[in-house]
């Protein structure tokens, strides 16, 4: 005597809930873009000080410590310090939340860095663009969120995305590519990562100089916002 198997749920194949979602290539060159846009609000709106790319900000401190002039050893410490308070807070989000869920996790602090950015628009929006409670809370807001961000996009390890440093990502492009004797396997991504960045700096430039900057931070937290809400665990 033979027995059916039973019908039903048990039949259907168990989805994995990270799945769900936008992958998180996409994700991760969608927020390189807005690490362009958050270059440029704080580099051309606030005094050249970077809040994403702390080997540009580093450099900076020195000049500004060797009394270069248009550079500013408060706003550029202000940033550095803030975006190592971020990263060690992600850190812990990382160990509390990335055993768990991926999905969860990655939405949880793009969820925290959307806020983040949010509150800077709101900031320059209320008050102008070089009152020092602006300069200093968006340089605190937007330097503290990307440490966030970038401490979980290096828990995540996705190979060639780290969506503030091109550096490397350049360096791996060159030599890897079939020029420099190797098969070029990873250039589309790291082209793509590149080309974002570069996008995101053309955009949030053009409207730092033509709108001031309040209009990019908003794009910019729209974004990462939407991101929050669709973005998967899975590359």
């Amino acid at each position: 005597m033979t027995t059916e198997p039973a019908h039903g749920a048990a039949d259907e194949p168990t989805k994995d809930p990270d799945s769900r979602g936008v992958p998180l290539v996409p994700v991760l060159l969608a927020l390189t873009v807005v690490s362009g846009l958050i270059d440029a609000v704080s580099y051309l709106g606030l005094g050249n000080v970077f809040t994403a790319n702390m080997t540009g900000n580093v450099v900076v401190l020195g000049f500004a410590a060797a009394g270069a002039p248009g550079f500013s050893v408060p706003h550029t410490a202000t940033s550095l310090g803030c975006f190592l308070a971020g990263a060690a807070v992600g850190g812990r989000v990382a160990r509390r939340l990335g055993t768990g869920s991926r999905r969860t996790w990655t939405r949880t602090t793009l969820a925290a860095e959307a806020a983040l950015v949010g509150i800077s628009a709101a900031v320059a929006f209320a008050a102008p663009d070089h009152a020092p409670v602006t300069v200093y809370s968006v340089i605190a807001l937007t330097a503290f969120a990307m440490g966030l961000r970038n401490a979980t996009v290096r828990k995540l390890g996705v190979a060639d995305l780290t969506t503030t440093v091109l550096t490397m990502t350049l360096t791996g492009l060159a030599s890897d590519s079939r020029a420099g004797g190797g098969a070029g396997m990873r250039s589309p991504r790291r082209t793509a990562s590149v080309v974002a960045m570069v996008v995101g700096a053309a955009v949030g430039a053009w409207l730092v100089l033509h709108h001031g900057i309040a209009v990019p931070l908003l794009v910019g937290a729209v974004v990462v916002a939407a991101l929050a809400l669709t973005a998967s665990g899975r590359e």
